[in-house]
């Protein structure tokens, strides 16, 4: 399963980005539930968002209120949209299942948002 994080850029504080995530595989998308993951600068990565496979949500608490996560199975896409985006937001986006790299999964590259004041 190929895994491929786009959409991020540089932003200033408050300002919002929609991350995308292209997935090779349907039924990876349609039956795992899938998360977006940050790893801030010379920090662990960390989860962000989760969207269960019964179309539940969860955030961390730093985020919510502020992303939100969806997905589009059909389209085997999967999203991040990130609004009043603050500099502790600055990181590596990634997407994956949760747990990750389920079945054949690994890493994409992710894609770095990088947010100033």
């Amino acid at each position: 399963v190929v895994l491929v994080e786009s959409g991020g850029g540089s932003v200033q504080d408050g300002g919002s980005l929609k991350l995308s995530c292209a997935v090779s595989s349907r039924l990876f998308i349609t039956y795992n539930d899938m998360s977006w993951y940050r790893r801030p600068p010379g920090g662990e990565r960390e989860l962000v968002a989760t969207l269960t496979i019964g179309g539940n949500t969860n955030f961390a608490d730093s985020v919510k209120g502020r992303f939100n996560i969806s997905k589009d199975v059909n389209k085997n896409m999967m999203w991040l949209q990130m609004n009043n985006l603050k500099p502790d937001d600055t990181a590596r986006y990634y997407c994956n299942s949760n747990p990750p790299n389920k079945g054949t999964a690994s890493w994409g590259f992710g894609t770095q948002v990088t947010v100033s004041s």
